[in-house]
């Protein structure tokens, strides 16, 4: 029978870890506290039927270690045995995964609090700062990244543990206020009439602006991919999609100034994912610093929050190692999301 648990004290090893996304699979095993992740390669869900087939075929068909529990991070929101991605079509059963993959110990988290769990403890050469202000420590932190979709995490710090806050807030509302803006806005593909963050700041969303940006000047996309629109930009091949990237780095920044004040995050906002990473050499560092600041009547308060680009391209894993060694000292409610064979 499989029960369910409120909270995770100690964590059997070896310890599966797994960061799963809208488009990759990221699979770690944990031997013992003080080992290196055991990593294994990075697949793409479209490969497999479900999760059960990734694991399997990823993991345990290449390895003789048998994990005794596993910590989960996907992409969506946790409710139930059944657990949908915002933007795959896995479905994940950690009921069925006891069952069939022989693993005793499941918790499952959202794919941005294991984004938070990793600023927790972030190395120094894992981090580049953009502009100026000081982290205060034990102060709140946020985490913002887009990839396949926007992700949004806080991190809190009381009783001398880290909290985690997990949502949505890639979905909140984006509105324009430059000239340029409202010359683009009305060319954004909407959803129900919402432009929202996700809408712009992500791997489709750059695919959006680039068109919009394209049809205020009555020029036709001849780019199809944001993988192509980067490489345009960084080899400045394309003005439009130099334009598209650059104005991509601005609204990431506006968005992180609002996390910013959201989370009254003094210890600092970090930007995850791998598209802005990609980015860096294509973007105007000062443009995004200025957009971030740019929160009248707190521009004061914003100038002393630093802002930082996660460098570290498996941040992810990184913050699942962290709680799985030593979840005692993370404040995370399992609730819900913690199943026992």
């Amino acid at each position: 029978m499989v029960t369910t648990r409120s909270n995770a004290t100690a964590l059997q090893f070896p310890i599966l870890i797994g960061d799963i996304g809208g488009t990759n699979a990221r699979f770690a095993i944990i031997v013992d506290a003080n080992a290196d992740p055991k990593m294994f390669p990075i697949v793409q869900t479209a490969d497999f039927e479900n999760i059960d087939d990734a694991i399997q075929r990823t993991v345990l068909d290449k390895t003789s270690l048998q994990p005794k529990s596993a910590v989960l991070a996907i992409a969506g929101p946790i409710d139930g045995d059944e657990i949908d991605l915002t933007n795959c079509p896995w479905i994940v059963r950690p009921k069925v995964m006891i069952e069939t993959l022989g693993i005793s110990e499941i918790i499952v988290l959202n794919d941005f609090e294991a984004q938070a769990l990793a600023i927790s403890s972030l190395r120094d050469d894992a981090r580049t700062q953009i502009g100026g202000g000081v982290i205060r420590e034990g102060a709140s932190r946020a985490v913002i990244g887009p990839g396949t979709g926007l992700g949004v995490a806080g991190l809190i710090r009381a009783r001398n543990m880290w909290i985690p806050v997990a949502g949505e807030g890639g979905h909140v509302d984006m509105g324009p206020r430059t000239e340029r803006d409202m010359e683009i806005w009305p060319h954004l593909k909407a959803i129900e009439g919402r432009i929202s963050g996700e809408q712009i700041l992500c791997g489709r969303g750059l695919m959006n602006l680039y068109q919009a940006i394209c049809a205020t000047k009555s020029v036709a996309p001849s780019l199809e991919t944001p993988q192509a629109i980067t490489e345009a930009a960084i080899n400045r091949l394309d003005i439009e999609a130099g334009e598209a990237i650059d104005l991509f780095a601005t609204y990431l920044g506006r968005i992180a100034g609002d996390i910013a004040l959201v989370f009254m995050a003094r210890g600092g906002v970090f930007i995850g994912g791998g598209i802005f990473q990609r980015l860096i050499p294509a973007i105007k560092k000062d443009h995004v610093r200025r957009a971030f600041e740019d929160k009248a009547p707190h521009t004061a308060l914003m100038k002393e929050i630093p802002l930082y680009v996660m460098t570290e391209p498996l941040a992810a894993l990184a913050g699942l190692a962290t709680f799985a060694r030593t979840p005692r000292f993370f404040g995370l409610e399992t609730t819900g999301r913690h199943w026992i064979g």
